[in-house]
């Protein structure tokens, strides 16, 4: 039996901005220290590292571009040298390059591959070998895996492929460790966003809105306290996923 006297620790990878920066705040208020993973956005993750100190748990920011292996296993080095129990991974780094299959390139394909999937794969992987029995993964994935979004083509096939990670690492690791996946619809508008595109987009969803942040967080909420929920993605996209 575990001691109630360890700290625990969640672990959030791209967690400097968007909804990475949501869902880190959001388990720091639920009690768990954060190592908050960044790459590019060194500001925000500062910001956030202040926010997180006032809810009274210990921050760790940590640099890593995840397309380099050499950094995931620094990252992860670093995770377990902390006097910390790895209760929590929550893969939420990624990528959306505009392409399409006429002239996407091999580098745009190489690094929304290792970013959105490579990534997941190998911080799971060695979250894995720390992790205390009944600990959680979640993928963020989007509810796009589904759709055949002919602008967005790797990043359709990266997150349809994290689903499919997702399932097969639900079996792999049972007992010990969850494994799920969140897949949002319309949620943030992209940094670049076109907001006419945005507002025709919300248009179509069947419940004429975005989801709210907490609507996000609380499907994170439910798979921490319902033990019995493995190898699944859940849906969060106002019916999108109906169009």
């Amino acid at each position: 039996m575990r001691s109630k006297n360890i700290k625990k620790i969640a672990v959030v990878t791209g967690a400097g901005h968007r909804l990475g920066k949501t869902l880190a705040y959001f388990l720091a208020r639920k009690g768990y220290s954060i190592l908050l993973h960044y790459n590019s956005s060194a500001n925000q993750a500062q910001e956030l590292s202040e926010l997180i100190k006032k809810e009274g748990v210990d921050v760790f920011l940590y640099k890593a571009d995840l397309i380099d292996p050499m950094q995931i296993g620094n990252m992860w080095e670093f995770i377990k040298s902390l006097p910390f129990e790895l209760e929590i991974l929550i893969n939420s780094a990624a990528i959306m390059i505009q392409s399409d299959i006429q002239s996407l390139s091999y580098s745009e394909f190489d690094e929304t591959i290792g970013l959105n999937l490579r990534a997941p794969l190998f911080c799971s992987k060695e979250a894995s070998k720390c992790m205390a029995p009944g600990g959680l993964i979640i993928n963020i994935s989007d509810i796009g895996a589904g759709k055949n979004w002919v602008r967005y083509p790797i990043y359709t096939i990266s997150k349809s492929s994290l689903e499919v990670l997702t399932r097969l690492m639900a079996k792999a690791l049972a007992p010990n460790i969850r494994v799920n996946a969140i897949a949002p619809g319309l949620v943030l508008p992209p940094d670049s966003g076109d907001e006419m595109a945005w507002e025709h987009l919300e248009a179509k969803v069947p419940l004429k809105r975005v989801a709210m942040l907490e609507e996000i967080t609380s499907a994170v909420e439910f798979l921490l306290t319902n033990k019995y929920i493995t190898g699944q993605v859940i849906a969060i996209d106002g019916g999108y996923s109906l169009l």
